[in-house]
């Protein structure tokens, strides 16, 4: 990537939830959206999601038919946070040493030394994942869960901060494999990409249609308005944003519901609910506030449960849809009054 325009100074007053910090991730936000529209265009849901996924910690799934920009995004994105991109593409002969890195023997030395993988890198672009076999989606469990790489027994760590950010064909396209539930529920959100409407694609013909050279186009036109320790500071932050016991019992409420709600084979996992809170917290901070509201949390619950449940082979059979289903399960459930 090219070298990015000078950032703002760090500002060593993200520490806490304060006035100063909700406000000025709420200005940080804000400014990442403004930049990102320069080049992509639309898809606010997949914009919001990865954001709040990367400043919780979180890692994003993405799902849409191939053409959409998923790649154009992941690379805006790393240019306006001032972080590293990287891209593995999924295929069926990809073994996990190809993500991981292995070792290799130094002729100088005679011994063998690490040589990382593409994983080493700060937001990671894992595109078309379920274009590959098991062994090789389990290559990325550890990475996402623990930030580590361990080779031979010893733990090489990642970048921080850490963004997985994967895309998958819709699971009926041919040579494609599922997802095992245990990869899917390390992912905070699952976004959905669609086509855009008429308007927002008009814009991207307009935009992209004079085969400019796009690291050109990122660095004359995106400005970066954040770096990777700035990035640190306001997750730390953000995991002291307020959130009341009734808001917390209302997540848990959600989550134990889809466990029990007719329609779905299999429910969320207490992970959902972690996410849940988390995704609430970072909502609550780029909205400008120090506490969580239930609005925050019926925001980002789509995302948050769409992966991690199973709709039941009779409501398949019925042509029910996994977010209708999901809408009723939120109208269902009382939402808390302070």
């Amino acid at each position: 990537m090219s070298d990015p325009v000078s950032p703002p100074p760090i500002v060593s007053s993200f520490v806490t939830a304060d006035d100063s910090h909700v406000h000025q991730t709420k200005r940080l936000f804000e400014s990442a959206v403004s930049e990102i529209s320069k080049i992509f265009v639309g898809q606010d849901e997949l914009v919001t999601t990865s954001l709040v996924a990367l400043f919780s910690g979180g890692h994003v799934l993405i799902e849409g038919v191939p053409g959409l920009g998923k790649t154009l995004f992941v690379r805006t994105l790393g240019r306006v946070l001032g972080c590293q991109f990287g891209r593995i593409q999924f295929t069926a002969d990809l073994m996990p040493s190809d993500i991981t890195g292995a070792p290799i023997l130094d002729l100088k030395t005679q011994d063998f030394r690490f040589r990382p993988g593409p994983v080493f890198t700060q937001f990671l672009l894992a595109d078309e994942i379920n274009r590959s076999p098991a062994k090789t989606h389990a290559a990325l469990l550890e990475i996402m869960q623990e930030f580590r790489v361990t080779i031979d027994g010893t733990s090489h760590p990642v970048p921080r901060p850490f963004l997985v950010m994967a895309t998958q064909n819709p699971i009926e396209s041919e040579g494609t494999y599922s997802l095992p539930e245990a990869q899917l529920d390390r992912f905070m959100f699952k976004a959905m990409v669609s086509y855009p409407d008429e308007q927002e694609e008009s814009r991207i013909l307009e935009l992209h249609s004079k085969q400019m050279d796009l690291a050109a186009v990122l660095k004359q036109e995106v400005a970066q308005v954040t770096n990777a320790e700035q990035i640190s500071q306001i997750i730390l932050a953000n995991s002291s944003v307020r959130m009341e016991p009734k808001l917390i019992a209302y997540i848990n409420k959600v989550v134990r519901a889809t466990r029990t709600w007719p329609t779905f084979h299999m429910g969320a996992s207490p992970r959902a609910g972690l996410a849940l809170v988390q995704g609430a917290r970072t909502i609550a901070a780029f909205r400008g506030r120090d506490f969580a509201v239930p609005d925050d949390v019926v925001e980002i619950a789509l995302p948050a449960l769409r992966h991690r449940v199973m709709m039941s082979a009779e409501a398949e059979v019925e042509g029910l849809q996994v977010d209708s289903e999901l809408k009723s399960l939120l109208r269902s459930i009382e939402v808390p009054r302070n």
